[in-house]
């Protein structure tokens, strides 16, 4: 039983708010309250759940002698000898097994996404999180991955949802902007030794950084305003009130950037947009924003 819950804990659940764009195809289709529509996005959500929690360990199984030399890494359950691999491997195949067959029961397009999912996640932990810019388009692919699954998801019940171009962009600008702040603090907090916790970091340096998350924050920003404004979008609720979210979405980036640059933050977003109140709060509030637009006005 034990070595079943470092299984668990080696699939990181609380990385799992990663997979709540799922949801993005539910909110922006206006159908939240649609119980069988939303039960679909659920199921989607748990099955992504499976699949990046057996990624997690498949990568933890590949850089296991490298994370013995890590100082908060080594303590995982792999690389501490607590859980053996035997086991791990046993396990997360069964869970993929799972997640698949989960998949192909919500339908054929969505079980093609997961499969996708899969192989790019594999190609990450093995070939491309060692090759610089590659590493991070990779991880805000997943993103994109995840957003059409939503949409694969729910077209089982609903072929006419999907989602806008300009809000599938501003997923893939948020992610790099996410995914660039994490090399910024990996390699300003590691200095000589960030090339060992991770390769690609021996081809970023911090003024290319800056450089890239200054560019993909203000895309981020500048796609999500242009998508409330579209005119599909317009035409698609009835309302361009959604452009009254756009400053949330600015004060957000706003602050994210201030924890990277001031306080040295940024390392685990997840965990960040999770104990960050003042982050906590500005995503709540826009979430509760753009349901009260779409509902209401």
């Amino acid at each position: 039983m034990r070595q079943l819950l470092y299984v668990v804990r080696s699939m990181r659940p609380e990385q799992w708010t990663k997979n709540l764009v799922v949801f993005a195809a539910l909110i922006f289709s206006r159908n939240l309250l649609q119980v069988d529509l939303a039960l679909k996005a659920v199921e989607a959500f748990f099955i992504f759940c499976l699949l990046s929690g057996t990624i997690y360990v498949i990568n933890d199984i590949a850089d296991i002698e490298k994370d013995k030399l890590h100082d908060r890494k080594k303590h995982r359950p792999l690389p501490s000898g607590q859980l053996s691999v035997g086991f791990a491997g046993g396990v997360i195949a069964l869970t993929a097994v799972l997640a698949l067959w989960g998949a192909w029961l919500v339908g054929p397009s969505f079980v093609l996404v997961c499969i996708a999912f899969l192989i790019l996640n594999l190609l990450y932990s093995f070939v491309l999180k060692r090759i610089a810019i590659l590493d991070v388009i990779s991880i805000s692919i997943s993103f994109i991955l995840r957003a059409f699954a939503g949409v694969a998801a729910l077209n089982s019940i609903d072929p006419e949802i999907k989602l806008s171009a300009w809000l599938l962009l501003c997923t893939l600008f948020l992610s790099l902007f996410l995914a660039f702040c994490k090399r910024r603090h990996e390699l300003t907090t590691l200095s000589e030794s960030a090339a060992d916790h991770r390769e690609s970091l021996r081809d970023y340096s911090p003024a290319l950084l800056d450089q890239l998350v200054g560019i993909t924050a203000g895309a981020s920003i500048l796609s999500y305003s242009i998508y409330t404004i579209w005119p599909d979008t317009v035409a698609k609720f009835g309302t361009a009130n959604l452009v009254y979210t756009v400053p949330l979405v600015l004060i957000g980036v706003m602050r994210y950037l201030f924890l990277v640059y001031n306080e040295d933050k940024g390392g685990n977003p997840s965990e960040l947009f999770l104990h960050e109140r003042f982050l906590l709060i500005d995503v709540l509030l826009w979430i509760v924003l753009v349901v009260v637009i779409l509902w209401y006005f």
